[in-house]
């Protein structure tokens, strides 16, 4: 028999920023639904298939207040120092470079490498012990919006009657499309792979981004487990790689000694002996941004609302600070026993959260552009920009702090 659910939240997508969105608002004692297509067991930590993801200062703060971060089964590794040169394949990195240290800003790392299936496994174990929120997994959902209010109609005939809707169902949005909101898009004509290497000299805790002709390649460190995988190498570092889609798919195809040729001309020596471990993952590279973040009933976050470039890899903490100002709006009025899909407060989420993506997105776009390419004025010029703001103290910190989302 079908049944009625009443609560002021549906979220649709249980993704990172979905789930962790409910796990927000149950912090804050507003009850939710979530409702996705994909199973979500509490699963234990699955093998390593190489995904992490860099999560700034800021949405650490997030995932704490969420209760999410306390449950990750393996220790977060922390990015205590950044290295920042131009280069090119096969060469060294330029010595005009930019050196981070975190402890020169302030008590706190950069931010933190968690491996994806962590972060997975502890959303997973999280949302079915928190009261207040109820979790519909594998479902699918026909959303209808009305002044009034809104109703979820679920495949097995629930009926989630909610005063707001949020889609976190990733950049093919249903709930944005059936809103009509515009997308914006570009396509880069670029490809990004990610995945993990493990390496015979410790990273202490360093990262580094590194500016090449094709795009970005940035070394990230991870939790030292003492192995990985088959590999008896001790250490280990994701990688995020930007490049042109014809080279990309001749690497792709490599065997491990080929591919660990290609990421050691980039990389170069410093990690030593290198080996690579889990899943190559890629997919193109493309930015997107939506007209608008809400409708009739309806918020975006994440993914539904934006995508970036991976250059400054902020994708996933945008969508936390998505996360971190919507359970903040939503929670107050719940509080105050306000409607939580009312247009005020709507318009304010979209205030506080759209411009913020917007300058992102823009300035990650800036960086492709500028340092995307080999011509060698600009080449000379973005090395001496780079070395500048390494011996200007108050810019250096400007930029640390951006990093940390702070």
């Amino acid at each position: 028999m079908s049944s009625e659910i009443e609560c002021p939240v549906a979220i649709v997508g249980a993704g990172p920023v979905g789930a962790t969105l409910a796990a927000a608002l149950a912090a804050r004692g507003v009850p939710c639904a979530v409702v996705d297509a994909q199973p979500l067991p509490p699963m234990e930590v699955a093998g390593f298939d190489g995904r992490a993801y860099a999560i700034a200062l800021a949405s650490r703060r997030v995932l704490e207040e969420a209760g999410v971060w306390a449950r990750l089964p393996i220790e977060p590794c922390p990015i205590e120092a950044i290295k920042v040169a131009d280069g090119r394949v096969g060469e060294a990195p330029s010595s005009l470079d930019l050196d981070f240290d975190a402890f020169e800003v302030g008590s706190e790392p950069f931010g933190w490498m968690v491996e994806a299936r962590a972060l997975r496994v502890a959303l997973n174990a999280h949302l079915p012990e928190l009261p207040g929120v109820r979790v519909f997994a594998p479902m699918t959902a026909r959303a209808e919006r009305r002044e009034s209010g809104a109703t979820l109609t679920l495949a097995d005939g629930t009926v989630i009657r909610a005063q707001l809707v949020v889609g976190a169902e990733g950049r093919r949005s249903a709930l944005r499309d059936e809103a009509r909101i515009r997308v914006m898009r570009h396509d880069y004509g670029q490809v990004g792979l990610v995945g993990a290497f493990a390496h015979e000299y410790p990273h202490r805790n360093r990262a580094l981004e590194l500016f090449l002709p094709a795009g970005p390649f940035a070394q990230l460190p991870l939790t030292d487990l003492g192995s990985f995988g088959t590999s008896t190498l001790p250490h280990a570092s994701a990688f995020v790689w930007t490049e042109k889609r014809e080279v990309a798919e001749r690497v792709l195809q490599l065997d491990d000694a080929g591919f660990a040729r290609e990421l050691r001309r980039r990389l170069g020596n410093w990690l030593g002996v290198i080996e690579p471990i889990g899943r190559r993952w890629h997919y193109p590279l493309t930015a997107m941004h939506a007209t608008r973040y809400v409708a009739q009933r309806l918020a975006l976050v994440g993914d539904a609302a934006h995508g970036m470039h991976p250059i400054a890899g902020q994708g996933l903490n945008i969508g936390f600070r998505d996360v971190g100002a919507l359970a903040r709006l939503v929670g107050e009025a719940h509080a105050l026993g306000q409607d939580v899909g009312r247009p005020a407060l709507l318009a304010r989420y979209q205030a506080e959260r759209r411009p913020d993506a917007l300058m992102m997105i823009g300035a990650t776009h800036a960086l492709e552009r500028l340092f995307g390419n080999d011509v060698r004025v600009l080449r000379l010029a973005r090395r001496l920009g780079i070395a500048a703001v390494d011996r200007i103290g108050p810019l250096k910190r400007f930029f640390a702090r951006r990093a940390m989302g702070v």
